[in-house]
């Protein structure tokens, strides 16, 4: 899933995108949250500091993850 264009993002984004999505936090662990869909899909979001960005391989990970595809990152602002 190479996707070139797509912007970087911070992990709050990320989580607030989630939430948006449906998603809703499951348990914590440490700095891991684990974030679960009513449809059985789950994301563990690992991360410091709610400011910090994502690298690509973090972002390609967590995007599968979330099964959400171009539409989808359109509409939540990811992908130009």
């Amino acid at each position: 899933m190479t996707r070139p264009e797509l912007r970087g993002i911070t992990v709050g984004e990320f989580i607030r995108a989630l939430e948006r999505e449906g998603f809703y936090l499951d348990r914590t662990r440490g700095s891991h949250l684990r974030y679960r869909n009513a449809d059985g899909r789950q994301v563990t979001v690992a991360f410091h500091r709610s400011g910090a960005t994502f690298g690509k391989a973090m972002l390609h990970s967590l995007l599968r993850a979330t099964r959400w595809n171009d539409e989808d990152l359109r509409r939540i602002g990811l992908l130009d």
